[in-house]
């Protein structure tokens, strides 16, 4: 029996924060002239615009992460870091819960079986899986995992997870989660690395209902048809992620994008001939957004078209890298923009090894009228605030409304 994707819901922290602030900060902090030529060159290269945060003290003189009299910025030790982790990652994923099931109403909390969580940006113990059943008063019975410290590819791990669980138990009915709260590791340096992961990163979680049930006819969803993994040869020293006194320490090579792009067409190939599938046999592409060179090498390389992966662009341009919840946002988007009611559907994500996990989806049911989002729910928290220093303008993204922070 088939397990489903039968719906995707995605939040982010309340603070918003625009690419040019961002950028402006981050010169502020380094110190070399050269290392500030680097900072205006990548922010303008990434192809974002705005990029959402759990942190609301970038310009204040007392937070976690403050300007020091010299004009350099403090560095929070991981505890301190880790702390705030637990606070808000309980608000968001407790909120993002929330939303889901309201969105999805054939599911009622009773029903949830499992909770598979996954999260690489920090720890704690009760942590957010806990906090969801006993906030939302699901059975105190149901099963809980957590997919641990896996980076941007986390979600097919969690998702894979969660298809075995309903296909071993056709009653089973498992909401899975990915929750990055990247922007709380920020390491300020004059490095190239580290100017190009902090231009990259940034905060949000997305979560899915998966289960074996019929899938209601008047909405859009997912059918699983498997998962994979592979390694990218000799790459594993270009993107590694660890824990320092300092908050989580990234490797990230400027050559991470090319390493991709060089193996991506072998590694598929061979993904989707054990389902006797082709490149040319997908309808739609869920790419993870890790970065613009990263999208334009897959492109070039699987020989796809350009409106091929303008899902993924308008995520990486509306929220950047958010690491694991990333592709589940671009999922989300192929559900919400579908013109037709079916499309073979490869979702691929990248991560630190090289790993590569993809999944082989077909989307199913009715194309969306209208933004499932929209629908009045009292008992979620209001929608994200930006921060009270900014000046701001309303502007659209899709569907999504949000507040641009300006300097």
């Amino acid at each position: 029996m088939p397990a489903y994707i039968h719906h995707i819901a995605t939040d982010t922290p309340p603070y918003l924060y625009s690419n040019e602030f961002s950028r402006e900060r981050m010169k502020s902090w380094v110190k070399e002239p050269r290392a500030k030529r680097l900072v205006d060159m990548i922010y303008e290269r990434t192809g974002i615009d705005t990029r959402y945060s759990v942190i609301d003290d970038f310009l204040k003189n007392d937070g976690l992460f403050h300007t020091r009299p010299d004009g350099s910025i403090n560095s929070p030790t991981t505890g301190q870091r880790n702390a705030l982790y637990a606070k808000a990652a309980r608000e968001l994923a407790v909120k993002l819960a929330k939303k889901t099931l309201v969105e999805c109403p054939q599911f009622l909390a009773g029903d949830i079986t499992h909770v598979v969580f996954a999260s690489c940006t920090g720890f704690a113990n009760p942590g957010p899986d806990y906090h969801v059943v006993r906030e939302l008063g699901l059975n105190e019975s149901v099963e809980r995992y957590t997919v641990g410290f896996m980076g941007c590819y986390a979600a097919f791990p969690a998702m894979r997870m969660a298809a075995q669980f309903c296909e071993a138990n056709p009653k089973a009915v498992v909401l899975v989660m990915c929750l990055e709260l990247c922007s709380l590791h920020l390491q300020v340096s004059d490095k190239p690395e580290s100017i190009v992961a902090n231009a990259l990163f940034a905060d949000g979680a997305a979560a899915a209902i998966i289960s074996a049930r019929e899938p209601a006819k008047d909405r859009p969803y997912y059918r699983v048809h498997g998962f994979h993994s592979a390694l990218v040869p000799f790459s594993e020293s270009h993107m590694a992620w660890d824990i320092g006194d300092n908050g989580f320490n990234m490797v990230l090579s400027a050559y991470v994008p090319d390493l991709i792009g060089s193996n991506i067409r072998e590694i598929l190939g061979g993904i989707l001939a054990k389902r006797d599938l082709t490149p040319a046999d997908i309808d739609e592409w869920a790419v993870h957004p890790g970065g613009r060179a990263i999208l334009e090498q897959v492109e070039q390389h699987l020989e796809l078209p350009a409106e091929a992966l303008e899902i993924s662009r308008n995520v990486l341009r509306d929220y950047g890298n958010m690491s694991s919840p990333t592709v589940m946002f671009v999922l989300k988007g192929l559900l919400e923009e579908a013109e037709t009611d079916r499309a073979m559907t490869c979702a691929i994500a990248f991560g630190p090894g090289l790993t590569v996990e993809t999944a082989v989806l077909e989307r199913c049911g009715a194309v969306i009228t209208c933004n499932p989002s929209e629908a009045k729910v009292d008992s979620i928290p209001e929608p994200a605030k930006t921060s009270h220093y900014a000046h701001q303008r309303r502007t659209h993204s899709g569907n999504h409304q949000v507040t641009q922070t300006l300097q």
